[in-house]
């Protein structure tokens, strides 16, 4: 390697970490952006054959805003009040602080648990404002990169045909390679968010029709802690139905927890048992190790995006394996 070979490669690897520093505080927004323009990117295609690229994208954008980001704050907006609805439940009556003090006294500790309760309480309270000023900035962040997000979204859906092929260009493999590579990427990205993703939104989904219909309290709130469940295999949304079972039968409804039950057993248990595989098989047979791992450590390296990202990237890295054992060696005569 030559002095100006050297020197190129070190201006790109500079350029590469500072622009990794300007994309990290938003990483979550661009890889949401990136997510929403795969899935529209078809449509954007068809679009195309028969409007301008620029109409076709604001047109998607409109859609992914209505389809996506809005129906996510609402679920989000629901979540927390549901999460909320629990908070204001564990009142002091609810929690029987007057029989434990007694038990208490009758061990010979003496102690106000609905004062302490309070004082907690009231610290808590202030603890949050004194917070404000972190709270607007992290409200001014959230809006910041939705704005980023649509931004990007826009771009990707009118330009990403262009920028794929700058890839292409830039990138020294043979089209060959290159055409093995992506098509493994595609599976993987296929069998993720068809296989996986869209079956525990359809589980989850499901699961939540049982619980609201029986009256489950906070039936929202449980309905969505079903569906990151159901992104787990082996685990599943039964950690939630399971004990709402049994809160209906300790609760002396016994016809409404055998109805719920067998519900979720049946109905879920088929769309786990039939339908995750039959979709799973038309792309990418990604091992449940990759996808436990995957969305584990895709949520604490990415936040909620990981649970997309996670597995793809384990997924993609497995791909690329495969394409490297078939093809390195016919490299070196290329």
């Amino acid at each position: 390697m030559n002095l100006s070979k050297g020197y190129l490669l070190a201006l790109v690897g500079i350029f590469a970490v500072l622009s990794l520093m300007l994309v990290l505080p938003f990483v979550q927004y661009v890889l949401g952006a990136v997510l929403i323009a795969y899935v529209l990117s078809p449509l954007q295609g068809r679009l195309e054959e028969h409007v301008s690229s620029t109409v076709s994208a604001l047109a998607l954008v409109a859609v992914a805003v209505a389809g996506f980001i809005a129906p996510f704050i609402i679920v989000v907006w629901m979540v927390a009040g549901d999460a909320a609805a629990l908070a204001e439940d564990l009142d002091p009556e609810s929690l029987r602080l007057a029989d434990l003090e007694g038990e208490l006294e009758d061990a010979g500790i003496e102690v106000d648990l609905t004062e302490q309760l309070a004082e907690a309480g009231q610290g808590l309270g202030e603890a949050v404002l004194s917070q404000a000023t972190e709270l607007f900035g992290a409200i001014t962040h959230l809006l910041v990169g939705l704005g980023l997000s649509l931004f990007l979204l826009y771009y990707l859906l009118k330009q990403g045909g262009a920028f794929l092929d700058w890839i292409r260009e830039t990138t020294p493999l043979p089209g060959d390679v290159q055409d093995d590579l992506y098509g493994e990427l595609d599976e993987v990205m296929q069998a993720v968010l068809l296989g996986h993703v869209l079956i525990a939104i359809v589980e989850g989904v499901i699961a939540g029709l049982g619980l609201f219909a029986t009256g489950i309290p906070n039936a929202a709130f449980w309905t969505f802690v079903m569906v990151i469940l159901s992104l787990v295999p082996l685990i599943g949304a039964f950690l939630v139905w399971g004990p709402a079972s049994a809160y209906l039968l300790l609760t002396g409804e016994p016809l409404l927890a055998a109805g719920l039950f067998v519900y979720s057993a049946v109905v879920v248990g088929i769309a786990d048992d039939y339908l995750r595989p039959v979709v799973v098989d038309r792309y990418a047979d990604l091992s449940p190790a990759i996808i436990v791992v995957g969305v584990l450590g895709g949520i604490y390296a990415f936040g909620i995006m990981g649970i997309f990202f996670g597995p793809v990237v384990l997924g993609a890295f497995a791909a690329t394996l495969s394409v490297v054992d078939d093809h390195y060696h016919h490299l070196e005569d290329r």
